[in-house]
Formats: structure tokens, sequence, C-alpha cells
């Protein structure tokens, strides 16, 4: 291999950023995916960049800490979030994508770049060379096997992705469009209603149904990451956990019955441009098929639904990285390999990006022999980081973008709208300063 050549290992949200991130800056990039010629058990797609669970990349204002990571992305040109812009649909505050033509327009940039050159091929020794390895959460058993030989230790949790419902399927007398608090046009959300006793009939139904099951030594103890918890396992926690959750009324009114106070509702967004699916956001599951069918349907608006995908339950695998990696994503002790993505214990879909955008700059300075780039930690980006490579709990668990994991600001602002506006702008001066000259 070429000393100007740097491999990937992965073309998922990751992989693709890394890659993009250094062809652009005139490297060659093998870059490898056992995609078309092996699928995990959550892929189906043969694109690059499939979002397995939501089409939401969380929200889009710039005081909120997912805002504030996508418009850092931004300001580095990231290919992912660019083509995230042009799929957009419909969100009320949030960025969600038409996840098809999301990923083909991925796939399309990524496969037509003359320094990128795609390779299907299922990895299980590491090549030569510096590598970035981005294979996501749901690494190969044999690639694993080869990551454990060089990490000594691998954690592992579980995700679960939501069901999806075709529109025409329903019941429309029994659902109204809102978004909460009126953000966006209106319609961004279709929502399910439910009375008290519509409710308690779905709550008992839900906590008594039958589970799918887990093929995988922690099958009765699994580690359920809390942004993607099953709603069975939710409402075990109690009879209003799910309408304090995924399933809150406020903000919301039913524009068919202004006066009458809402007691719970299910919220289905766009999986599509076009509309002609939803995804009951919130709702990731590990019920049985029939079961999802028959608990799902007591909600009146989904009595009649056509379930084009059910909720799937899968395991998720990461490295202990505060005892592997450095702040540049790099390992420690052989600094030509890189990690990226979930598997480093970044959850969240621009939490990956972010973590190959640096992994991919970085591969490109060890490859001329320079130093390292660490983001600011008053970054989000930078933060994230520092996170991976800096975690002093003992239980080492995924993280997403929060302002929790900023450093303070120097002046102390009680007001958390003012704060988090604070927080916003040191960072996106950072990148006005970096690199707008």
């Amino acid at each position: 291999m070429s000393s100007n050549e740097i491999n990937v290992i992965g073309s998922g949200l990751a992989g693709s950023e890394a890659a993009w991130q250094i062809a652009e800056r005139g490297k060659k990039v093998n870059l490898y995916d056992m995609k078309p010629r092996k699928f995990s058990p959550a892929h189906k797609s043969e694109n690059l960049c499939e979002l397995v669970c939501s089409n939401s990349f969380k929200a889009e204002r710039v005081d909120s800490a997912a805002g504030l990571l996508k418009e850092e992305l931004r300001k580095m040109n990231s290919l992912v979030v660019k083509c995230a812009d042009k799929c957009k649909v419909p969100a009320g505050g949030a960025l969600a994508v038409d996840r098809e033509k999301f990923s083909c327009m991925v796939t399309e940039k990524i496969k037509n770049h003359k320094n990128i050159k795609f390779i299907s091929e299922e990895i299980s020794k590491l090549p030569k060379g510096i590598t970035v390895i981005a294979t996501g959460p749901l690494t190969s058993d044999a690639l694993s096997e080869e990551i454990g030989k060089i990490c000594g230790e691998r954690l592992s949790f579980f995700d679960a992705a939501a069901p999806i419902v075709l529109s025409e399927s329903i019941d429309m007398e029994h659902a109204f469009f809102a978004s909460r608090y009126g953000k966006g046009d209106g319609k961004d959300y279709l929502n399910c209603p439910l009375t008290e006793e519509e409710y308690t009939e779905f709550y008992k139904s839900l906590t008594h149904a039958e589970r799918a099951p887990l093929h995988d030594v922690d099958l009765f103890n699994p580690k359920v990451y809390e942004g993607c918890m099953p709603v069975e396992v939710m409402a075990q926690r109690g009879f209003d956990t799910l309408r304090y959750g995924p399933m809150k009324p406020v903000g919301l009114r039913d524009s068919k019955a202004p006066e009458k106070k809402l007691f719970a509702v299910v919220q289905l967004r766009k999986e599509n441009i076009e509309g002609t699916m939803y995804n009951m956001v919130g709702f990731q599951t590990n019920l049985k098929f029939s079961e999802q069918r028959r608990v799902f349907g007591i909600i009146p608006a989904l009595r009649n639904a056509d379930f084009i995908r059910y909720g799937v339950m899968h395991r998720n695998t990461f490295i202990n990285s505060p005892k592997l990696l450095n702040a540049d994503y790099s390992m420690r002790e052989n600094t030509n390999i890189f990690f990226a993505g979930q598997i480093t214990g970044v959850e969240g879909y621009m939490e990956s990006v972010s973590s190959g955008l640096i992994a991919g700059i970085n591969a490109v300075l060890r490859c001329m022999e320079k130093d390292g780039w660490i983001f600011p930690k008053f970054t989000m980006i930078g933060a994230l980081a520092n996170h991976v490579a800096n975690s002093e709990s003992e239980d080492f668990q995924p993280m997403g973008a929060n302002f929790g994991i900023l450093p303070p600001l120097e002046e102390l602002i009680k007001d958390k709208k003012m704060r988090y506006n604070g927080f916003a702008k040191r960072s996106l001066m950072y990148f006005e300063d970096k690199f707008s000259k």
C-alpha cells in the first residue's frame, strides 16, 4: 500500500465522513465494507450511511447541544450534514431526513470521488498502514475478535429501533397534525391521542406483552442505552413513565377538539418526503412482531395500521475508549490505528459523524508525519472526543452531545437559555476565527 493511502473500515456515518475528509485532503482512501456481500442483522440496504434506527438527527437550533454539534460540523464541511440538509423532511425543530434519498446521496458522493476506492469485503484482519476502524456497533464477529485482540476488552449493550407504518393505513379520524408548541409548519408530526381508559389498556398490554428472544450471552442482563430504551422496558418503570416520556401530551392541542385536555399521545414522524411512511417516535421495541401488531393496535389511530417495518433490537459493541484512545481517536499504543463512530462510545448519528471527521483529519496528519489536531473542549466536537479519551467513570457508557460535558463559561449565567446561547457563541467564534480566513 502506498504511503499516501489510508484504510477506512466501515461505510456508515463515521466511516463515510472519515473517508470524505481524507479524500478531500488529497489522500487516497481504501474504503472497506462487507455490504452488499454480507449484511448485519439490522442492515438491509446496499447503500452507504444506512440509518437503522430513527431518521432524525435531533434539534436544529444552535442553543441546543445537538444543534450546536451540527453547526460545528457544517463549519467543517461535513459531507454527511451537507447531504442531510438536502434530504430533510418536516420535523418541527429537528433535522430529519428521507433516509433512502439521504443514503443514496452519500453513496453517490463517496463512490464518485476520485480519491476513494470502495471495496466490498468483510475484514477479519486489519490491513497494513494507517487505518480508521468505523465498523459501528454491529461489527462482524470476525472483526470483533480481531479488535478484541488489540483492545483487550470489549463492552456491549443493546439498541432498539422503532416500527414504521404505512401512512394510508392510519385512521385519520383519531389523529391530528401538530408540532409541539407550534414549531415547524404545523404538520411535521401526526399525533395519535389516547384517553385515560385507552392508555390504561395500552399500558397493561404493553407491560405484559411477549418479547423476542435475544441470542446473546447478555440475554438476561442486557445493558440498554437510555436514549434507545425499548418502550416496554420504559413502561415497566411505572404507569406514568411513558406519559412523561415519548407519550407526553404537553405542548399539543387537538385541532378537532381544542378544548379537550389530552391524556397521552403517540407521535408519528415522516419517514420520507412524500409522507407515505411514518415512524413511531420513541417507540423502539423488542416485542415479538405479532405482539407489536396487537399492542400498538390498541392505539385508536393505529387499529388497522400496516406495519412495513417492525421494531427490532440488536447488540451494540463499543470499546473501553478512555483506556485505549487519544482525543484524536487514535490508539495510545498504536497511533496508526484510529477508531470512529459508536464503537468508540459516542452515542448518536451526528456524534458518530464528528468522530469520523476528527479521525479522518488526523489520519491525514499522521500520514504526513505531522502533529495531531485536537479540538478545544469548549466545542461540542472537542468535548465528545475528550469524554471518549478521558472519562474518569468506572462504568464507561455511551455519551451523546449535551451541554454538561462543556467547560463552564467565564461569566456565571443563571438563565438556562442565555447560558446555552453563551456556549454556542463561544464555540462558533472559534470556528469563525479558525476557518473563515
